[in-house]
């Protein structure tokens, strides 16, 4: 259980620290259940870039149970969801979906979220608030 490895924020003031302390990485938060599948999917794939992107990113869990804070806001309702958050900026990715908010599908394999968190850190630091993913995955979503 890769979930372990990883930092739960286990407050809405957790949550909101975490996003507010980083001034030069890129914030990931998983929410979601770690008992949930695509959660545990999710989990040991961010588990395993975690020291690849630990240089601009910053990588959390938080379960939507015990922090249900956020979840009318962000309408965290899928089993697992990704965000990304700049200075204290929600990130928006067009991944093709029609859901620019946040990534609540699995990936393929590792490096392509990779390539998602690179994509979205190096828009930021360019000062853009969207940007398009370096793959559509509007045919290619994978669901559970």
């Amino acid at each position: 259980m890769s979930s372990i490895f990883l930092t739960h924020l286990h407050t809405g003031w957790h949550v909101d620290q975490a996003i507010l302390s980083e001034d030069e990485r890129l914030v990931v938060i998983r929410f979601g259940r770690d008992y949930e599948k695509n959660c545990m999917i999710m989990d040991e794939f961010l588990y395993g870039i975690a020291e690849k992107v630990r240089n601009f990113a910053a990588i959390y869990l938080c379960d939507i149970d015990e922090v249900p804070d956020f979840n009318q806001m962000y309408e965290l309702y899928d089993p697992c969801t990704v965000m990304f958050f700049y200075r204290n900026k929600h990130m928006m990715c067009d991944f093709g979906t029609g859901n620019n908010n946040k990534l609540n599908f699995l990936v393929g394999e590792k490096q392509e979220l990779i390539d998602i968190i690179e994509t979205i850190y190096r828009g930021a630091r360019k000062g853009k608030g969207l940007v398009v993913s370096p793959k559509e995955y509007s045919n290619s979503i994978k669901r559970s």
